[in-house]
């Protein structure tokens, strides 16, 4: 299975190449009869939108797929495995021809490429990656913002991370650690690539 993920102009986009994300919340609202418009009232988004992004019709942000995992009562994993195992996970090693990796673009067209770890974990609270960060090609980029918290260790080179009003420079060895709530984006600092441990935690 391979995904597309992409930066909207407000937040961290995702779409899979097969439309699995929108056939998964889907299926999984009308397992729990909830229609479009109540879900729209749950989350704010309006039922055209969610009808689109069920469809596959739109790039989906990090933002909505949280709101719509609260308003189903998941955690944001459901959307994203393929089976679940109820004990430990190990993953393969990470390889540069990855079809499952998550490939991220933003508007200022740095990018993200996301190698999912874990990522059939049944019930797991957090969501760990693999990120390679490329640098940023433009002077200007959107910030975007989600409930939860994330942790980044730097593996190799260095990032800066914008979080609201302030910048910070990470390397290799450092480590931040700050709520995702508050905007923010990150890419490689200077001209070469990064590449850094990332893990999400979404309440559900």
């Amino acid at each position: 299975m391979g995904w597309r993920i992409y930066f909207d102009k407000e937040n961290l986009t995702l779409m899979p190449i097969n439309d699995h994300i929108g056939g998964k919340i889907k299926d999984l609202r009308e397992l729990r009869s909830v229609s479009l418009e109540e879900l729209s009232a749950r989350t704010g988004l309006s039922p055209e939108l969610l009808g689109d992004i069920e469809a596959g019709l739109v790039p989906l942000s990090l933002s909505p797929l949280q709101k719509i995992a609260r308003a189903l009562g998941c955690r944001l994993g459901t959307f994203l495995d393929d089976s679940t195992l109820s004990g430990p996970v190990v993953s393969e090693a990470i390889a540069d021809s990855d079809d499952k990796s998550l490939r991220f673009t933003g508007g200022n067209q740095n990018g993200l490429q996301f190698h999912a770890l874990s990522i059939n974990k049944a019930d797991r609270s957090m969501e760990p990656f693999v990120v390679d960060v490329m640098p940023a090609t433009a002077e200007k980029y959107e910030l975007s913002s989600h409930e939860g918290e994330e942790f980044i260790y730097v593996l190799s080179g260095a990032i800066e991370v914008v979080y609201g009003k302030k910048s910070f420079t990470v390397k290799q060895g450092q480590s931040i650690y700050y709520d995702s709530i508050v905007p923010h984006h990150l890419h490689a600092a200077g001209t070469d690539p990064a590449r850094i441990l990332a893990v999400i935690y979404s309440p559900k």
